[in-house]
């Protein structure tokens, strides 16, 4: 099934390129291991929004969504997301995760290209 990017199935404009570029958001999620956050950004640089939107339809539970935060360390899924986030050890400070402290190294990436 192509993934939608607005609307509904009766409505929607599919964009047939979408289903592997979801795909490749989805994996760059995975590929997040404990203890680490990514931004938006940095996930998919060009469309950071289209990150969110994967993460609100993905239907399946075994993404480590919590690991996604915006672009200041603020999280979109409030105490959920936080409490989430201390478990695995995220340095937290206030609302927000220290981004300084817990952002993944793009030398840990394991080869992935971002932005391309």
């Amino acid at each position: 099934m192509p993934f939608l990017l607005w609307g509904n199935a009766d409505h929607a404009k599919v964009n047939p390129m979408s289903a592997a570029r979801r795909e490749r958001i989805v994996a760059r999620i995975r590929a997040i291991p404990e203890g680490f956050v990514q931004t938006y950004g940095d996930i998919e640089p060009s469309a950071p929004r289209l990150v969110g939107h994967v993460l609100a339809t993905y239907e399946r539970d075994d993404l480590p969504w919590h690991r996604v935060v915006r672009a200041d360390g603020s999280v979109a899924k409030g105490r959920r997301q936080l409490a989430l986030l201390r478990r695995e050890g995220i340095p937290i400070v206030g609302r927000r995760v220290d981004l300084r402290r817990a952002r993944l190294p793009s030398e840990l990436l394991g080869g992935q290209e971002y932005g391309a």
